[in-house]
């Protein structure tokens, strides 16, 4: 690839937003691993790649031919789709990025240093208490070697790369200037998610391979890397007392829509309110929607503020004392490696699972060991076995959470060491509330007859695509229609994913129920979930909507009914 010319054109802009968007998602985790803040408050690395991704997706479907009507279509996605603190400070520096450009067709380098410069601005301004040694540390710095480097050269391709060395050297900085940060021998972990974004910005402006977006860290940097006993240290010693402000609440505000709209938004006024009312305040607005971030210890007043103004959504509200007692919790558990060396249960409970999220679900509900598998993906009597057999444990429970996987535990059951069961889940929805019955100090048989009792209170609905034209059960179905199922059965298919998967849940919702748990998987997002879970409340605004990530492949949605 050869380096860029003299201007930014729309489709170099593109490239730069949709290769700096694969990038963070590429490198989440890596970004997450950095995340040692004594206050709980997200995943970073999570929440700038789907924040990121929010503003690619706005960009891309714009199809303007001027960068500066694509620039304000990234603001405003990044805007409506901003996590966390991370996220939102990130949707201000491409907010000043986009008025910066504002009318501009093509970029040059001086347009491009003022972008950036007016980026670093915006997000100083949205912060209350502007932190060094944070993303905003790396933003200011690469502004300023910008600024510095268009005084020698009228290149794109040297003035981005004098922007992307000033943002990685303030990185490494940046664990020096935070207290927390220099203990745990860490960059911060909001300013190394920007810096990828610069470093994919970099790549394309430089003809630079745009493939190889996933990070590996070296040798030293794995030395430096925060390993578990690291996070203990840091993050186990706070005291969930000592946080002053125990709530983060977070919402968005539809300007001027709704009932109960009594008063004119001025950010001042809006932004001044909330200033007392907490810390870590993050405001930040367009002409349609204002969306708020604050720890606070009265997050029902934040909200009913917020709805002087126009109707909320998107709300998020988090007890981080609860958060922080459950870290604590976990910096006193064994890690799994250990608890294997150390002492190993006296029942192991093994799932089959497809999805990390899925498995992180099951897990906090007890299980203490895990199979990756499942649809497309069955694992072996082998492997069955195996896990059974090295789990150190007197006896076992299998759960194979699908009807493909029965006859494989069951041939398990018969060869495995130790007096295993099996519990005929064929969902995972089923697996999880068989779980709920499950009794560390009962004996095996009682523990089986008990859980084995519970796979029929829940209705599972899983939806998927169709791989081929079919008739089925009377039911023409179509390639690519999606399908629901549940409990197994075909039910009603549709060609598009959310309106399938709305019909299924009316089918499984009955008269007496009360809870729907939502579990969205690869072919899905955060925010379709959420347009999921208001279309379940606008049919029975009763029901209690719960919403987890799955990771799940196959099955965009996964739903239970109770």
């Amino acid at each position: 690839m050869e380096a860029i010319g003299t201007l930014i054109t729309n489709e170099v802009f593109d490239q730069m937003v949709q290769a700096s968007s694969d990038r963070l998602k590429m490198n989440a985790d890596f970004i997450n691993s950095l995340n040692v803040f004594p206050v709980p408050d997200g995943d970073t690395g999570t929440n700038m790649s789907l924040s990121l991704e929010s503003g690619a997706k706005y960009e891309n479907d714009d199809a303007s031919l001027e960068v500066g009507h694509l620039a304000a279509s990234l603001a405003k996605g990044l805007l409506m789709g901003a996590r966390g603190n991370s996220g939102v400070i990130l949707s201000q520096i491409f907010r000043g990025f986009a008025k910066s450009v504002e009318g501009k067709a093509t970029l040059n380098a001086e347009d491009l240093a003022e972008a950036v410069a007016e980026g670093a601005k915006t997000a100083y301004k949205a912060v209350m208490k502007p932190t060094e040694g944070t993303i905003l540390t790396v933003v200011r710095e690469a502004a300023k070697a910008g600024n510095e480097a268009i005084k020698t050269t009228d290149s794109l391709a040297e003035v981005m790369e004098a922007i992307d060395s000033a943002a990685q050297t303030a990185l490494k900085k940046t664990t020096d200037l935070l207290p927390v940060l220099k203990e745990v021998g860490v960059v911060d972990s909001g300013g190394q998610g920007l810096v990828f974004v610069f470093d994919a910005f970099n790549d394309v402006l430089n003809g630079n391979d745009i493939t190889e977006y996933k990070h590996e860290p070296d040798a030293t940097e794995v030395n430096e890397m925060v390993d578990a006993k690291h996070h203990q240290s840091v993050q186990g010693k706070i005291n969930p007392e000592d946080i002053e402000f125990g709530y983060c609440t977070q919402m968005m505000v539809r300007i001027g829509k709704g009932l109960q709209v009594t008063k004119e938004f001025d950010y001042d006024t809006f932004y001044n309110y909330l200033a007392k009312m907490g810390d870590s305040l993050l405001v930040i607005n367009d002409d349609e929607v204002v969306k708020v971030h604050v720890h606070t210890e009265h997050p029902g007043e934040v909200l009913a503020w917020g709805q002087q103004f126009g109707d909320i959504t998107k709300i998020k509200v988090d007890n981080m004392r609860w958060q922080q007692e459950e870290i604590m919790e976990q910096d006193e558990t064994p890690t799994a490696s250990s608890a294997s060396k150390e002492a190993a249960p006296e029942t192991a409970v093994i799932a089959i699972s497809s999805g990390a999220g899925i498995s992180k679900l099951f897990t906090s509900l007890g299980v203490t060991h895990i199979i990756s598998g499942g649809q497309t993906m069955n694992p072996s009597t082998a492997d069955i076995v195996a896990m059974i057999n090295d789990s150190g444990a007197k006896k076992a429970i299998v759960l194979p959470n699908n009807k493909n996987i029965f006859l494989a535990a069951e041939q398990a059951v018969e060869v495995a060491d130790i007096p295993t069961k099996i519990i005929h889940s064929r969902t995972i929805s089923q697996g999880m509330a068989a779980m709920l019955e499950f009794n560390p100090d009962v004996d095996l048989e009682e523990n089986a007859e008990a859980m084995e009792s519970n796979l029929n209170t829940v209705k599972s609905g899983q939806v998927t695509i169709a791989v081929r034209d079919t008739k089925l059960d009377g039911r023409e179905i179509h390639q690519d229609d999606y399908m629901g199922l549940i409990d197994g059965k075909i039910v009603n298919t549709n060609p598009k994913l959310m309106d399938a998967t709305v019909e299924m849940v009316k089918l499984m919702l009955e008269e007496d129920s009360e809870i729907v748990t939502i579990i969205y998987g690869q072919d899905a997002t955060s925010e379709m979930a959420e347009q999921l879970q208001n279309a379940i409340l606008d049919i029975d605004d009763d029901l209690e909507v719960e919403i987890h990530e799955g990771d799940q492949p196959v099955y965009p949605f996964l739903v239970s009914v109770e």
